[in-house]
């Protein structure tokens, strides 16, 4: 009898196997599952090259996987000061003028919307601290940024532009540039000019990064952009990823049959924990933004249009992608978005041998709740978004979209009642990455989305497992401790299902393996 590499044992284990739902040890052989059962079961599995883990009576789940992340395309947009914890426009001036520059410019990110109070995002509100530097501030959602007059320059900007997706650059009633850059297209003209770190030094964050993530329980990531496939290729060759990693390269506005053959081409390609599995779509931007696509106008008028100048356009990429067989996931955060991409979908006839899925799904009406399950896609969805929204919603989310759609936020238990895959990330960088707090806010949504959206302790974990690899076509191999799955394990000192929210935000992580490698120990 062959032996295994690793057997666990002293474990409470919570398979989400039906047809074995707990269990006392494991055993793993070749980076896969080669026996669950009790101490007896895997005693003969033992070898001389075995390593024996006991975990003294800890919680073994199916390893927890982020649904929605950017940890490679992240490392740009988390560098220099971090603005996550301003409140308000003085500690937003106190902070550019103590934090460190990078070769001359102001960097930043994290910036809540909320800290400029209801004011316009101009660049005059800061100008005064920056001493004439050039400046790259990104607003928290990650689809804009506040930019300084000399930065404007330093990327020869003097007026407004034009774009072949929804993108524009902001100018105040006077045609002054505000130096708000809202949409992709917008901040690359800053960006192309603005400091960026090292290969070397990007290498280095990477693994940093992918190791943090792994010591909160994380053994993988839906990576929804293509990253830098050299980077993680060389990083994956050094050392075994932490994470397994499955990048969905962008489709935008403007792609022609081409580049539509190039994506396709695309799939596949990776290496040990990596790969390239799906195409990203944007049908709209963010609701702080005034880029949510929604049925009616915001509170200023704006959220009117889809991220596609011409929607029909997305409907005919999203089909050739299809009958290409590849899975599709599109950002959709207003109704008028989620309603469009759930049309699209259903366009394409009943059933398949795949299912797309849409990202966010902010605010929607009941009657697309249903039609989730109906068409068979996939919400995924990032509980922690919900900390940037208050319970009495004066936050500029709330205030957007006026108190009827904004008390229709993140309806993660409406949508699981109605029988939908909800897959569960944090989106980082633009909230943190850790999948403790994921699960526990997937369990109580902060703010607006505070009163009867939790799921229960099991939805949660399902989550970020069972529904997690069903999301990522992966149901038949990953999200379940069962013979021939995956090695991809999280051990935690308290059971996510039953003990309380605020218990798993904080509970230990005693053990994270990938692949049947053991990337963080905490014993």
């Amino acid at each position: 009898m062959p032996t295994a590499d690793l057997v666990v044992t002293g474990a409470h284990v919570r398979t989400l196997d039906p047809e074995r739902p707990y269990a006392t040890a494991v055993a793993v052989r070749e980076g896969l599952i080669a026996a669950v059962g009790e101490e007896a079961d895997v005693r003969d599995w033992r070898g001389s090259g075995t390593e024996i883990v006991d975990l003294g009576g800890g919680r073994l789940v199916p390893g927890l996987v982020d649904s929605h992340s950017h940890p490679v395309w992240g490392l740009d947009m988390a560098t220099g000061i971090d603005l996550t914890a301003v409140r308000d426009l003085d500690g937003l001036c106190a902070a550019l003028a103590s934090g460190e520059r990078v070769d001359g410019w102001v960097l930043g990110y994290g910036l809540d919307h909320n800290v400029f109070g209801g004011r316009t995002v101009d660049r005059a509100l800061v100008e005064d601290v920056l001493d004439g530097a050039p400046a790259f501030l990104r607003l928290y959602d990650g689809h804009s940024a506040l930019v300084s007059g000399a930065a404007l320059k330093a990327a020869d900007i003097t007026g407004p532009r034009a774009f072949a997706q929804r993108s524009h650059l902001a100018v105040d009633v006077d045609g002054r540039l505000t130096g708000h850059l809202v949409e992709h297209a917008a901040m690359e003209l800053v960006q192309a000019v603005m400091p960026r770190p090292s290969y070397a030094e990007r290498r280095v964050r990477l693994a940093e990064l992918l190791g943090s993530m792994a010591a909160t329980g994380l053994t993988g990531a839906h990576v929804m952009d293509l990253g830098d496939p050299d980077l993680v290729g060389a990083v994956a060759e050094e050392s075994v990823l932490p994470l397994r990693l499955r990048f969905a390269p962008w489709c935008m506005p403007g792609v022609d049959a081409d580049d539509l053959a190039e994506l396709v081409a695309l799939q596949g390609r990776g290496g040990r924990h990596w790969r390239i599995g799906g195409v990203k779509f944007f049908m709209d931007g963010t609701v702080e933004g005034g880029t949510a696509w929604l049925d009616h106008p915001d509170c200023h008028g704006q959220g009117t249009d889809a991220f596609w100048p011409d929607p029909a356009a997305y409907g005919d990429a999203l089909r050739r992608l299809h009958h290409a067989g590849v899975r599709t996931a599109t950002h959709a955060i207003g109704d008028a978005a989620v309603r469009h991409v759930l049309d699209t979908v259903t366009s394409l006839g009943p059933g398949g041998r795949f299912r797309h899925r849409v990202e966010h799904i902010e605010s929607v009406p009941d009657e697309l709740v249903a039609r989730f399950a109906e068409a068979g896609v996939i919400a995924s969805m990032q509980p922690p978004h919900t900390d940037f929204t208050r319970a009495d919603l004066s936050d500029e989310w709330s205030v957007r979209l006026g108190e009827e759609r904004a008390l229709r936020g993140w309806r993660l238990r409406d949508l699981r009642e109605a029988g939908a895959v909800v897959a569960l990330g944090s989106d980082w960088p633009i909230a943190h990455h850790d999948a403790r707090a994921v699960l526990a806010t997937a369990r109580g949504p902060k703010g607006a989305a505070s009163s009867g959206a939790g799921l229960t302790g099991l939805q949660a974990l399902e989550g970020c497992t069972t529904h997690a690899a069903l999301a990522a076509g992966e149901g038949h191999t990953a999200g379940r401790i069962a013979e021939g799955f995956r090695a991809d394990l999280t051990a935690l000192g308290v059971d996510p299902v039953e003990a309380g929210a605020d218990e798993v935000a904080e509970a230990p992580v005693l053990l994270t393996v990938t692949g049947g490698h053991v990337v963080h120990r905490g014993l």
